[in-house]
């Protein structure tokens, strides 16, 4: 097998170095590093095409270590974004990357802008959501493998969101596409609401899940044991050490670059799952989830594209998922319909016939009829004019 197929995994890492560079760069290479990223996805998904190929690695180690390579890299990219508001020069960073570049990034720091900062906020929170979460996602999948679910519940730290690997294995997957899965959003509900709504309601069942673990393991909830207190100290760890290196001010900005990627994660189960219904007495099929297969996004984010094949087998690793051609398809990439999501009626002009068309050509008689009850609790006219009528 060509040696392309374990490489273009690594496009991955190549953006979060271009992010790391125009952090420590300062000033407008922020905002221009910003532009430049959802600039390269949006045009690369839209002029790439899919990829779904198939290829048979006979050296996973490879990528599995990779994975683990994200865990630096975030800290890296957080550590200089941190950095980039303090007032001392933490650890001399500053001082040691002028003498190698010959670029005074410390005057760069000092004349950034709080716009730019703003920027910089953003861009933070997309790296902690793509390195971050992304790579975590693949790594608490993997549940047998005890170096991968530490690496992966560090990764989640960054975004407070170490239930992630709670919920979203033991809950997540089990409820999917039913009103009893807190990450799946109903027809006709807001991108905004239902980061909230999702938040909230994750954090719950993360917190029943591993209460009933410890209670048929006959330990106290409130103990070391507990993965939902221990994973958020983890995070609390976190938000002390920007404390320690620039005080209130580095400690509220490391909190608004965590909260903007764990708000980055709803968003995307937010457009993963919107409006798909499914009979709880049907096991999960690729056809309760929308997939797709645009080859940048599935080269830089792990194959998390092809999300039909993963909710169907969710313990395959990622670079053996399946394109699925035939399942239902997003709008576009990744970074793509993370934006259309962000613009409610561009998002329900371009999704309200793509989830009537589920109705039609993908669900089953029963489904049709949980459709059929979605739509009139949706509030929107085109759902609820076919909710009137059946499916």
């Amino acid at each position: 097998m060509s040696i392309l197929h374990y490489l273009k995994y690594f496009l991955f890492h190549v953006i979060g170095l271009s992010a790391l560079v125009a952090i420590v760069a300062g000033g407008s290479s922020i905002p221009l590093g910003l532009v430049a990223i959802l600039g390269l996805y949006l045009l690369g998904d839209a002029i790439g095409g899919d990829d779904v190929s198939t290829p048979t690695f006979r050296h996973p180690g490879i990528l599995t270590f990779q994975l683990w390579l994200a865990l630096p890299l975030l800290a890296l990219i957080v550590f200089a974004s941190v950095w980039s508001v303090c007032t001392a020069d933490v650890l001399g960073v500053g001082a040691q990357v002028t003498q190698l570049t010959g670029y005074d990034v410390l005057a760069a720091r000092n004349a950034t802008s709080m716009s730019q900062h703003l920027a910089g906020i953003v861009l933070t929170g997309l790296m902690i959501g793509m390195i971050g979460t992304i790579t975590a996602h693949e790594l608490t999948h993997r549940t047998w493998d005890p170096v991968s679910m530490l690496i992966g519940r560090w990764l989640l730290a960054f975004s407070f969101d170490t239930t992630f690997a709670i919920e979203h294995v033991y809950g997540h997957h089990r409820y999917v596409s039913t009103r009893d899965d807190p990450a799946t959003a109903p027809r006709g509900r807001n991108v905004y609401l239902h980061v909230l709504i999702s938040t909230i309601r994750g954090n719950a069942s993360a917190w029943l899940i591993e209460q009933k673990r410890l209670q048929r393991e006959g330990r106290s909830v409130v103990s070391p044991r507990n993965a939902f207190i221990r994973g958020h100290l983890m995070s609390v760890v976190l938000v002390a050490a920007a404390w320690s290196a620039g005080g209130l001010a580095a400690a509220g900005y490391f909190v608004l670059c965590g909260l903007a990627g764990k708000a980055l994660l709803e968003i995307v189960n937010y457009m993963e799952h919107y409006g798909i219904v499914r009979d709880p007495a049907t096991p999960v099929q690729p056809r309760h989830s929308w997939n797709t297969n645009r080859r940048l996004s599935s080269w830089t984010m792990f194959n998390l594209t092809r999300h039909s094949h993963h909710h169907a087998q969710g313990e395959v690793p990622y670079q053996d998922l399946k394109p699925f051609q035939h399942a239902p398809m997003m709008i576009s990439g990744y970074l793509t319909t993370i934006v259309v999501a962000m613009i409610p009626p561009l998002w329900h002009r371009l999704m309200t016939p793509k989830v009537l068309a589920w109705d039609r050509d993908f669900a089953t008689p029963a489904e049709r009829q949980l459709a059929a009850e979605a739509n009139l609790r949706s509030g929107m006219r085109a759902f609820h004019a076919r909710g009137q009528h059946g499916i």
